[in-house]
């Protein structure tokens, strides 16, 4: 089965942040491992990192009108930073390689959800 882990950031430190530049070296370069790590796992098809929730444009159609708003639609702890697909034999195999994502441990949280059909 085909899953797609979506990683919310919550309160995990982003590079480039004050919370970011408090972490140790080591600390930063345990992170950029384990992201590495999970990059090459067998079966894993890396996403991309998205920029902060505070460079989205959101989009809706009312009333036959399009109208975009700066800034996510969810609040800022709920926003998806990144993303990964991985084919894995069952549900117990994704949340063992999500329990490996740094952000699951520094303060976010990773929605895992298997791929359907339209």
């Amino acid at each position: 089965m085909k899953y797609m882990l979506l990683i919310h950031q919550g309160s995990t430190p982003l590079p480039g942040s004050e919370e970011w530049e408090s972490l140790s070296d080591e600390e930063k370069g345990a992170v950029y491992a384990s992201y590495k790590a999970i990059n090459e796992t067998p079966g894993v098809t890396p996403g991309q990192q998205m920029q902060a929730p505070e460079a989205a444009t959101t989009i809706r159609v009312q009333d036959g009108k399009t109208l975009t708003t700066d800034g996510p639609f969810a609040e800022l702890k709920d926003a998806v930073g990144g993303y990964l697909f991985y084919e894995a034999e069952d549900l117990d195999a994704a949340i063992e390689l999500a329990s490996r994502i740094p952000a699951a441990r520094m303060g976010g949280a990773i929605e895992v959800r298997p791929l359907g059909r339209w």
